[in-house]
């Protein structure tokens, strides 16, 4: 049987690495085998990817379009050689981001729609999560929340209107799909947690596993 491929998706301080700890958690419980990944990154090739975006040459940084482009070749190395081989095993796959990520970021915080969804077509054709988890908050409370644990990376320091942006694809493109799930990061994380293991039980139902 095919593994399914659940993705973690949110805006900065939203707990995404709590929510793929709860996700591990119910798949051992369920006895399912899986993998976890996360993107940019996931492969060698992937991670040097992420660095160089992230970290730039020399103070030399990647303009938005390059960004794109660099996202989407990390992202195409990690699904051919990672994600794809392993589901067509049978074993599952928990995803720290996925294209979603680009679809908000790079479409509606860059202002590059367009082009990100022309790219994913040609790329990832009809291949997508079979379920998202979207962690939602208010993106204030969200870079506080990552000021909490150190300095800002050049992503994190973007102006408050690009989260915004970010925040409304996210809401546009969770609104009425089937295979995504919004949770409300904002509640107490106990609340948040029981949240997240309990749309996981739910898609395992649904999955009829």
């Amino acid at each position: 049987m095919k593994g399914k491929f659940i993705v973690v998706e949110g805006l900065e301080g939203a707990g995404k690495s709590n929510a793929v700890r709860i996700v591990s958690e119910v798949l051992s419980a369920h006895k399912i085998s899986f993998i976890n990944t996360r993107e940019p990154g996931g492969t060698k090739i992937a991670e040097a990817l992420r660095n160089l975006w992230k970290e730039g040459i020399d103070g030399e940084h990647t303009t938005d379009k390059a960004e794109v482009l660099m996202i989407f070749a990390a992202r195409t190395q990690l699904v051919e050689t990672v994600i794809q081989p392993a589901l067509a095993e049978g074993t599952w796959v928990i995803g720290d981001r996925h294209n979603m990520s680009s679809q908000a970021y790079q479409g509606g915080g860059r202002n590059l729609a367009d082009l990100v969804d022309h790219i994913g077509e040609k790329i990832l054709g009809d291949f997508e999560p079979d379920f998202t988890l979207y962690l939602d908050l208010d993106p204030a409370i969200g870079l506080e929340r990552a000021k909490g644990r150190g300095a800002l990376d050049r992503i994190e320091q973007q102006h408050i209107d690009f989260f915004h942006r970010t925040r409304e694809r996210y809401l546009a493109l969770t609104k009425d799909n089937p295979k995504a799930v919004v949770i409300n990061a904002e509640q107490p994380i106990e609340k948040v947690s029981a949240d997240i293991q309990q749309a996981v039980e739910n898609f395992l139902t649904f999955a009829k596993v």
